[in-house]
């Protein structure tokens, strides 16, 4: 993760040097909401396993912290459950045993916790019944999914590298220079093992992945063999060939109505250029594409947006973070997706991570214990315990709030952040029908850690259809306003 910390920190000292870093006062501001503006239905909110998972897999108090929306103890506090309903499973590269004298090749520099044990560990035999798949591996992140599943969680397959014995320098963080590390003759091999993964999870434990994507961050060039983690470079020709496999293995398998998702770049414009790159026939493989935030405040989501929309595909979040432990910045880049990329899900890479900033629980990397709860936990409470999978996406005029609308409820949604000093921010909604002059549910977190930590208020009413809110500096506030009709 070291590459993927420095991109971010760029990313971070950009939105700094605006009004963050600066303190620059901010004019009170007006936010239209438009319910016309129609985004889609919220498909909802989820984490990758991987690594913590790797760790924590088999604890409940976490399962039910991420994927209900319980009030979940932990060391003495009272938090709000996030109620995440995907789940990334990653299916790992890594195994320890010796097939024919050969053996993997790890990096000096991967800490064992983000080894994750594949299960097809000698290629001598393709046969999921065979010794050659070892099926008892990956306990706790398999657990972490069974975990998920039971609390109601959708599920996505995917790999950060295809198996060691599949790479040609055995080492799944990557080559040495950073170029395609997949062996030619497994290709069809990366894809079997992805789709017999899924059948077996469906038929054993219980859990259907919705999508399966065999790539992670496949062009970027910074999966090298001296590397912190699993990763393998694999170029958009080589993706199409592989997209190919995939969906062949997992037809084979009876998985037909198991979509592809794919290619999970590191940032928007990546993603384009891959997606522009494939033919017609690639692309029509592909049920959802997926990107990963890691431009930060940077990169033209519109335009993204616009080629997988006309396309007609799916378009997630499906991976992102920032070392920024306060959430502001996160919180920034996620209304900048709402505003201009319009994914139907969002995915948190870890929430729980040995790099404080990152995480949303930090844990010890050396003695694998949990640690402090970060004031970005709070700020993701804000959007993903009210913005609820089946709700629409509505339209604002600004970059730093957004609103969604349940219709069957009438209910309607305002999450904002002030990046700024202190302000009002007046909500314009004289484009619903009715808004009731009843006070409304307000929960506010501020950012600096040293105020409201997710904290509820009933103590205001719109006036008319204009509803004026103060905002702390460096403050994000969810409103919940019932009654409201299109």
């Amino acid at each position: 993760m070291v590459t993927r910390r420095t991109l971010l920190s760029g990313a971070a000292a950009a939105v700094a040097g605006t009004t963050l870093a600066t303190g620059t006062a901010h004019a009170d501001m007006t936010v239209a909401v438009d319910p016309s503006a129609d985004y889609g239905r919220w498909e909802g909110w989820g984490t990758s396993l991987a690594w913590w998972a790797n760790v924590f897999g088999d604890r409940d108090d976490f399962a039910d912290l991420w994927f209900t929306t319980k009030t979940v103890t932990y060391r003495g506090a009272s938090l709000p459950g996030l109620g995440m309903n995907i789940a990334r499973y990653n299916l790992g590269a890594c195994s320890w045993n010796s097939v024919e004298g050969q053996a993997m090749a790890a990096s000096p520099n991967i800490p064992r916790f983000k080894q994750i044990e594949g299960f097809w560990q000698d290629w001598r035999n393709e046969d999921p019944g065979s010794s050659a798949w070892n099926w008892s591996v990956d306990g706790k992140q398999r657990a972490a999914l069974v975990k998920a599943t039971q609390r109601g969680a959708m599920s996505e397959l995917f790999a950060n590298s295809p198996m060691w014995w599949m790479c040609l320098n055995h080492n799944p963080s990557g080559a040495a220079d950073g170029g395609n590390n997949l062996q030619s003759w497994n290709y069809r091999q990366h894809a079997a093992h992805l789709a017999e993964v899924a059948k077996r999870a469906k038929d054993s434990w219980g859990v259907t992945f919705r999508t399966v994507d065999p790539f992670n961050e496949p062009s970027s060039d910074w999966w090298k063999a001296a590397g912190t983690q699993e990763g393998c470079h694999i170029d958009a020709g080589v993706q199409r060939t592989l997209l190919r496999h995939l969906r062949d293995e997992l037809n084979k398998r009876g998985l037909t109505g198991t979509w592809i998702s794919a290619s999970d770049e590191t940032n928007y414009d990546l993603a384009r250029t891959t997606w522009n790159s494939f033919d017609s026939a690639s692309k029509a493989l592909v049920n959802q594409v997926n990107v990963h935030g890691y431009q930060g405040s940077g990169g033209r989501r519109d335009l993204l947006y616009q080629d997988v929309r006309a396309a007609g595909k799916v378009l997630w979040n499906s991976e992102t973070g920032d070392a920024d432990g306060t959430g502001l910045t996160m919180a920034s880049n996620l209304c900048l997706d709402f505003r201009w990329l319009h994914p139907t899900a969002w995915v948190y890479w870890q929430v729980m991570d040995p790099t404080a900033g990152w995480a949303l629980i930090h844990f010890d990397g050396n003695t694998l214990q949990a640690g402090n709860v970060q004031t970005k936990l709070y700020v993701l409470a804000q959007f993903t315990r009210h913005i609820r999978p089946g709700m629409r996406i509505i339209g604002t005029d600004a970059g730093n709030a957004v609103a969604a609308y349940d219709p069957a409820a009438r209910r309607l949604v305002l999450v904002a952040v002030n990046t700024g000093s202190a302000q009002t921010i007046t909500f314009n909604l004289t484009r619903f029908g009715t808004v009731p002059s009843t006070t409304i549910t307000r929960w506010t977190t501020v950012t600096s850690g040293s105020g409201d930590r997710y904290t509820q208020r009933v103590d205001m009413r719109p006036d008319g259809k204009l509803l004026r809110v103060p905002f702390a500096a460096g403050a994000v506030q969810t409103l919940q306003i019932d009654g409201v009709v299109q």
